[in-house]
């Protein structure tokens, strides 16, 4: 019997584990890095009077990769069993035979089975499909998909579309995925445009049984990574569904697998199915197929570990899930990962049971007051919706994280609501190309120049809470309507604001009557009532009220508002009258969009050297992901001040690209009508 059990891993999926721990009555012991020391995971194991360990450094490299450290930690905190989760180490089949060549019980698969497995070429060869030769690739093959042999999640994964890129994408992805999993290995295979990612979740005992529990549909990614699952995947054919059942036990059985894993596919639009890959571990998205089979997962792999059989019969499926990932990120800005303070997660409804009723569910590694830190994946939490029906379930999961309180970085909420709401998804015709042909519509921002627009009404509430805030410090009691305050009109007072993301600047201009305030800009709106925390306006005889939260300025920004309101919620950052100093940086400066660490620069980079606009520079690694940093203009580079290995900070100067047409030497001469005049020059 398992007793105390170290959780491998970090954030949402240890919190996870730890939950059924508690249910079972296991002890949890947390591992952390130094960035992870006071995070949720190690909270939630030490309240549970289990342990936690460090690992030293920050870097997956040197903490959560590294199986010696794992297995010292297993011992010294005296546990007798190691779920390795997801990511990192769990499809390793060096640290599954170190933690069992320690003494411990490893929760998941034999090693020969996460070998024949783990590796992505070596799957496909144990499934009969031959490898694809990246020398020997022609126009014809194209497009081409690279990637990573080992891991997953969408990192070390790249599209070519043109033959001349593949050498400088294989780098690409070997680098990125020797940084998140420690093998560089790439793969290249034909890239089907317009398919669905679907999958199968499997589940086998040391007895000979093995179940299938449904499929499910995975295919809104982002990058190549998931962003919205659900269970069952919709509109398959009974034959298709049978298919991919059989072919998912035949996986299993080949290798003699035993506990949690998936079996997933490509169903190209004509219905073929195409074998990717089995995932030897759970899989991110496992929620869906715990609400819809009533089952714990977790649970099963702990019972199949201790060498327990399978119930005799699977259960049998009711309703439809449907999860939502939120992460830090900026969709708008090429989903660039967001760090600072995490100030609020709630869901507009509480989590409820499970059933045939509706339920939400939410798992996170982040409570209020925690940090997102560069470090590691940019999940914040899982949102996961089930009902009786699949309309059902997307209208709750929808409504759900529309009227959430997401209260810090930036996020790709409201892409979410717009995804789950789209008449694509709506009609589960999506696939894997839904991002590549909407995320333009779904990431723009709602015309805001007619009429009391929501954002002038999010405005003019931070500006009257805030108000209403400074009144109540002073010991003065703020009148619903703010009569009674003045006997003659006062003057207009005036507040400024920066939307995040996007940097839209809007203001908002209001007065204090004896009738009440009146908005300059506004006209027709009335304020209902004014508090620190909630703003209640009127609008054409439609009233709604406005949540109102401000967070004083911290380590990783400045004074910050969110305004959450049924017309949608935004992050405002008041302006300064003053200007800011951080304004003052030379032209051309390159910025670094993120805080991270620059893995390589741009064969042969130096100063002097001329560049054009969009050309890539250097590469960042933020969040266990490469992202790509590219000249601002063209002209000529006259600073760099990145190197590989060197940290940056967001806005950190990493280099200057002087323009051709601002250098002395470079102003048109005059010439002869009969020569031809150079047209080059700054892009429009």
């Amino acid at each position: 019997m398992i007793r105390t059990l170290l959780v491998a891993n970090r954030g949402e999926i240890a919190c996870r584990v730890f939950r059924t721990c508690r249910e079972l009555g296991i002890t949890p012991v947390a591992v952390h890095s130094d960035a992870d020391a006071g995070a949720l995971h190690v909270r939630t194991a030490l309240a549970a009077g289990g342990a936690a360990v460090r690992l030293p450094g920050t870097a997956s490299a040197q903490t959560y990769l590294r199986a010696d450290l794992l297995v010292a930690a297993a011992l010294s905190a005296g546990a007798d069993a190691v779920h390795p989760g997801y990511g990192f180490l769990s499809e390793s089949a060096e640290f599954a035979r170190a933690v069992a060549a320690a003494g411990l019980t490893w929760v998941g698969p034999p090693p020969d089975a996460i070998e024949a497995m783990a590796s992505k070429t070596r799957a496909k060869e144990l499934m009969g499909l031959a490898p694809f030769d990246p020398a020997k690739a022609v126009e014809a093959d194209l497009p081409l998909l690279v990637k990573a042999a080992a891991g997953g999640g969408g990192r070390g994964m790249r599209v070519v579309r043109d033959l001349a890129a593949l050498d400088a994408a294989l780098a690409s992805a070997s680098a990125e995925a020797a940084a998140a999993f420690g093998d560089g290995a790439v793969f290249v295979e034909p890239y089907v445009e317009g398919g669905r990612h679907v999958e199968v979740q499997v589940l086998s005992d040391t007895h000979g049984d093995v179940w299938t529990l449904g499929t499910r549909d995975c295919s809104l990614q982002r990058r190549h990574q998931k962003v919205v699952e659900e269970a069952p995947a919709p509109g398959l054919a009974a034959e298709v569904e049978t298919s991919l059942a059989d072919t998912a036990v035949r996986a299993a059985r080949s290798i003699g697998y035993v506990g949690a894993g998936t079996v997933e596919f490509l169903l190209a639009p004509d219905g073929r199915a195409q074998f990717l890959e089995m995932n030897t571990r759970l899989q991110v998205e496992h929620p869906v197929t715990e609400a819809v089979y009533g089952v714990d997962l977790v649970a099963l792999q702990l019972r199949v570990a201790e060498g327990a059989p399978l119930p005799p019969d699977p259960p049998r499926p009711s309703g439809h899930a449907v999860e939502a990932r939120l992460y830090a990120e900026d969709p708008a800005a090429d989903f660039t990962p967001q760090t600072g303070t995490l100030h609020r997660l709630t869901l507009a409804t509480a989590p409820a049971a499970g059933g045939e009723a509706p339920a939400l569910r939410l798992d996170t590694g982040y409570a209020a007051g925690d940090t997102v830190t560069p470090y590691y994946d940019a999940l914040l939490a899982k949102v996961v919706a089930h009902a009786p029906t699949r309309a059902e379930a997307v209208r709750l999961l929808a409504t759900a994280l529309h009227g959430a309180r997401v209260h810090g970085p930036t996020t790709n909420r409201d892409l979410l609501v717009r995804s789950l709401r789209h008449e694509e998804f709506a009609r589960a015709e999506m696939t894997t190309a839904f991002y590549d042909r909407h995320l333009a519509e779904l990431t723009r921002q709602p015309d805001e120049t007619a009429g009391a627009a929501p954002l002038q009404l999010a405005a003019l509430a931070a500006a009257l809470a805030d108000a209403a805030a400074r009144h109540r410090a002073a010991g003065a009691v703020l009148p619903a309507r703010f009569g009674g305050w003045r006997n003659v009109p006062s003057q207009a007072q005036a507040k400024a604001y920066r939307v995040e993301p996007g940097g839209a600047e809007v203001e908002v201009r209001y007065r204090l009557t004896r009738d009440g305030v009146r908005a300059d800009d506004l006209p027709g709106v009335r304020v209902l009532a004014a508090a620190p925390d909630r703003v209640v306006l009127e609008v054409a005889g439609v009233a709604r009220a406005f949540d109102v939260a401000a967070y004083a300025p911290g380590p990783a920004g400045g004074h910050q508002v969110h305004v959450d309101s049924p017309h949608g919620s935004y992050a405002l950052r008041p302006l300064s009258r003053f200007p800011d100093p951080r304004a003052d940086t030379p032209a051309g400066s390159l910025l670094a969009p993120m805080p991270g660490t620059v893995v390589r620069l741009a064969d042969g980079l130096a100063p002097g050297q001329s560049v054009r606009q969009g050309q890539p520079l250097l590469w960042l690694e933020a969040m266990k992901m490469e992202h790509k940093v590219t000249a601002p203009a063209s002209g000529v580079l006259t600073a760099l001040h990145a190197a590989p290995g060197r940290q940056v900070e967001v806005g950190a100067l990493l280099a200057v690209v002087e323009e051709a047409h601002d250098r002395p030497d470079e102003q048109p001469q005059e010439q002869p009508q009969e020569q031809p005049q150079d047209q080059e020059g700054p892009p429009p």
